[in-house]
């Protein structure tokens, strides 16, 4: 669970291609669904390397978001991934986190992964 958990991720954080059939467009509770899945994943990545939360938990968050994506999000995770980059370059890094504070709560129970 773990390699495969590790290996979405990478993928996930890996270079995003920008091939036409990757092409999207997201919108009502599938956009809210990635906003909520960027909020987390960059929230993760970033108290992670502040030192604030620990590997495990980073990995954790990290999982949360895939499976956001998995259970609520469709297509393909080409396009998943496309609108994915597409939502963290819109967003700045004090914006995020901002919205990790006011919604992460509400994420998990709009969007819930069980």
């Amino acid at each position: 669970m773990r390699v495969l958990l590790v290996g979405l991720v990478v993928s996930l954080a890996a270079g995003f291609a920008s091939d036409a059939q990757a092409k999207r467009i997201y919108e009502g509770q599938e956009a809210a669904a990635l906003r909520c899945s960027n909020t987390l994943a960059l929230t993760a990545v970033t108290l992670s390397r502040a030192g604030l939360i620990t590997d495990v938990e980073k990995e954790v968050m990290l999982g949360i978001t895939i499976r956001i994506l998995d259970r609520h999000v469709d297509g393909t995770w080409q396009q998943k991934k496309r609108a994915l980059e597409v939502m963290r370059d819109r967003r700045n890094i004090p914006d995020t986190l901002d919205d990790y504070r006011k919604n992460a709560a509400r994420c998990l129970r709009q969007f819930p992964i069980n």
